[in-house]
């Protein structure tokens, strides 16, 4: 036989099974078989093979569901049912028997309350995204009932954070709604995941328990507690308002002398009078002035502090001071051992928060936690002096476990041209500041504290 002539008998091929009343074909190993052309005891074994497939899909999908609707307290009564109608029927047991019926009636009872589907609308409204420390969010659910038929009353569950607060949808008629308003208390900072809602429905006893979850969530970010800093205390040095740079240049605002021409110097900064006077070309020499750049360098170790609540002192502290850079308009870098949204920290151990604005740099210090695994602030300071930022102003901010030594030892880090002030945060403690050269090392015991010795710094 030819290669052509097997390579057609392979693509297509095609016969009538005249005893079976059936047409096959294949293509590419492929066989296709025509129902249509099927006798009629073949096309009844098929509709009912499939029919027993769906019947058997539908089932187990229903069974399933029958034993996610059955509540512990549920199961227990089956089991009593169960074994009350084994010992009543093994040992004629009067009471096992008593015992089974009301298991079961209760059982019985308990269906109802499950029946049907209910075709409800959720929609939870915030009426903020953000709240400071002791505050509390007010929200409100929106139930709506878009079935033709009345809804009975059910229970809602809305997870807040660490809290499940449970809800009672009342009785809603057809293509009517339900407004349910409720308050979160939000007594620490962090991050706060309100949803998903759960609405679910059970009988009185607790039998059994059909719930329906809307995929709906919320974040409400719980700010730091922060101060009200004076103006210009966040990194006024060497700005345009005060006092300007010993580094001289060749074009600024602030004229501090004259100096001979040199190849490369501008035309518009030659001074004519002085020219005039000595005869050569003479041009005008500054001195640098520049916008403050302000670093709040934050130690998230845990170790640095003797207690959360001193931890919590310290973010309010670092949170005040960058939030006033950020609204001041200085060019900032907020850098932490550890930022919010990272796995694991970056190779030198700093993060920089995100600080656009002031709600933004806000969300950022909800967000942060502890970090047990972060670098000594020593280490960070030294990163944040040698990663050639051009800063003018570090605020250091730590706890009360550092002493003086270790402090001083972070500010060597940086050039003498950048000022270095420490905060340490001791809870209950009399506020002080001390200078130690070339640092200023504030102690506060509480937030209000932080105004004043800031404005004592800065005489």
């Amino acid at each position: 036989m030819s290669t052509e002539s097997t390579r057609g008998r392979l693509f297509r091929t095609g016969a009538r099974d005249t005893t079976r009343g059936s047409r096959t074909g294949s293509r590419l190993g492929e066989t296709r078989t025509s129902t249509r052309a099927l006798g009629a005891t073949q096309r009844r074994r098929v509709a009912v093979l499939r029919w027993w497939r769906s019947c058997r899909r539908r089932f187990a999908r229903t069974w399933r569901g029958a034993l996610h609707a059955v509540t512990p307290l549920g199961w227990f009564v089956a089991a009593l049912t169960a074994v009350g109608v084994g010992l009543g029927a093994g040992l004629s047991w009067i009471e096992a028997w008593f015992v089974a019926c009301v298991g079961g009636l209760l059982l019985l009872l308990a269906l109802p309350f499950l029946a049907g589907s209910r075709a409800y609308g959720v929609d939870i409204e915030l009426d903020r995204a953000s709240i400071v420390a002791g505050g509390e969010v007010r929200l409100r659910l929106r139930v709506q009932n878009e079935g033709a038929r009345p809804a009975l009353p059910a229970v809602a569950e809305l997870p807040a954070g660490e809290a499940l607060r449970e809800v009672a949808i009342p009785f809603i008629g057809p293509h009517s709604g339900a407004e349910l308003p409720m308050s979160i208390p939000a007594p620490r900072r962090g991050v706060i995941q309100v949803g998903p809602l759960t609405i679910a429905r059970r009988d009185p006893l607790g039998l059994l328990r059909r719930e329906v979850t809307w995929p709906e969530r919320h974040l409400v970010h719980v700010h730091p507690a922060t101060a009200q800093l004076p103006p210009n205390s966040a990194g006024l040095v060497r700005d345009l308002e005060g006092a300007a740079n010993r580094r001289l240049t060749d074009s600024d605002l602030s004229f501090y002398a004259v100096r001979e021409y040199a190849t490369g110097d501008a035309m518009r900064h030659i001074h004519w009078k002085s020219t005039a006077k000595t005869g050569a070309l003479m041009v005008r020499q500054y001195e640098e002035s520049q916008t403050a750049r302000v670093a709040v360098l934050f130690d998230a170790r845990p170790d640095e502090y003797r207690n959360p609540e001193e931890f919590e002192l310290a973010v309010s502290a670092a949170a005040s001071i960058s939030v006033q850079a950020v609204r001041e308009g200085r060019e900032r870098f907020v850098a932490s051992a550890w930022a919010p949204g990272r796995v694991r920290p970056s190779i030198d151990g700093l993060e920089e928060l995100p600080s656009q604005d002031p709600q933004q740099l806000l969300d950022a210090w909800s967000e942060l936690e502890a970090s047990p695994e972060g670098l000594p602030f020593e280490a960070l300071a030294s990163g944040l002096a040698h990663s050639r930022r051009p800063l003018s102003v570090v605020a250091i901010v730590t706890g009360s476990a550092p002493d003086p030594t270790r402090i001083r030892r972070a500010s060597a880090a940086f050039t003498p041209d950048v000022r270095v002030l420490a905060v340490r945060c001791e809870l209950h403690a009399a506020p002080r500041a001390q200078r130690i050269d070339p640092l200023t090392v504030f102690t506060i015991g509480a937030l209000v504290d932080l105004p004043q010795m800031l404005i004592r710094g800065a005489r």
